[in-house]
């Protein structure tokens, strides 16, 4: 018998995205620009909401807690993919990757819940504007919050839970450009099928309750919006929502590519790329969706960069 299958895996290798020397160069310049970006984008979103008074509505208090949220999902696995582009071998603990996939999981969730709050929100605004100040009141939109946060916690605790029960003593290279579940998985030496189901149980009725708000949500404001009489009452329905949809279509687009379809479908490298596209671009794109595609969010910013100015001056 090999001795190294006695041998406790203590860290891991991180692959990821490639091992040409060309590649890594550009992809470090690439990935840098685009997390820098994500980092002022998101924040400038959320500094503009809190200082502008006219944004200070359900709406943008939901966007500006999935500004945060993708924050968090960004800095969860870009800088270390950044760093393992400069390096021959990334090597990350154990307790390290465990923690990486909790917080991965943790904003993924709730930035999942977060999207499905902001449907509610506009299917309030345009199906009840009359009960719209009662449906969304502030007690409404802390514990729409709360729940997105708790959601995203627990839905974390279920992959954690299940890994820290694992034991690592065979291969210890992940081939991916973070800690993943299947990934992790595969390396795994202990029994699979309570690990498999749990987060595949708590993942897939997250996806599943959410993106069911969200339809019906949109359902019910189509509805709405093709009963208006006025073509500028639908144009302002329809422009309010817009944003929101694209958002909604890139962020689930990607992750049941990843999560949902079976993996005998497409290679790990496909994984990779549709990976890419929901914990690294999408956070970058989410405020350039809801800044350039939204009047209110522009002219919050050109009255706030006119108050600066006239400050300067």
């Amino acid at each position: 018998m090999e001795t190294e299958n006695h041998t406790t895996v203590t860290e891991f290798i991180i692959l990821g995205l490639t091992d040409n020397p060309t590649l890594c160069i550009i992809f470090f310049v690439v990935f840098f620009i685009v997390y820098i970006i994500t980092v002022v984008g998101n924040i400038s979103i959320i500094i503009l909401i809190r200082s502008s008074p006219q944004l200070h509505t359900p709406m943008y208090l939901f966007l500006s807690h999935l500004a945060f949220v993708d924050i968090g999902y960004s800095t969860s696995v870009t800088p270390i993919m950044i760093m393992s582009f400069l390096r021959e071998r990334t090597t990350i603990p154990v307790t390290g990757c465990i923690v990486q996939l909790a917080s991965d999981v943790t904003f993924g969730t709730s930035e999942c819940f977060l999207l499905a709050a902001m449907a509610y929100d506009r299917y309030v605004a345009i199906c009840s504007p009359l009960l719209y100040s009662t449906q969304m009141s502030p007690v409404v939109c802390f514990l729409l919050l709360g729940a997105s946060y708790l959601g995203g916690c627990l839905n974390a605790s279920s992959f954690t839970g299940c890994l820290v029960n694992l034991s690592f003593c065979g291969p210890n290279k992940i081939n991916h450009f973070f800690c993943d579940l299947f990934p992790l998985l595969k390396l795994s030496c202990g029994h699979l099928f309570i690990a498999e189901i749990s987060p595949a149980i708590t993942s897939g009725s997250v996806l599943i309750s959410t993106l069911f708000t969200i339809i019906v949500s949109y359902i019910y404001i189509l509805h709405s919006i093709l009963n208006m009489r006025s073509t500028e009452g639908r144009n302002k329905a329809f422009s309010t929502c817009t944003s929101h949809l694209t958002a909604v279509t890139l962020f689930y687009g990607t992750v049941m590519f990843v999560y949902v379809m079976p993996k005998s479908s497409y290679s790990a490298n496909q994984v990779k790329v549709a990976s890419v596209i929901y914990t690294v671009v999408i956070p970058m794109l989410n405020p350039l969706i809801y800044s350039l595609r939204n009047k209110e969010v522009k002219e919050a910013m050109r009255k706030l960069m006119v108050k600066q100015c006239n400050f300067m001056n």
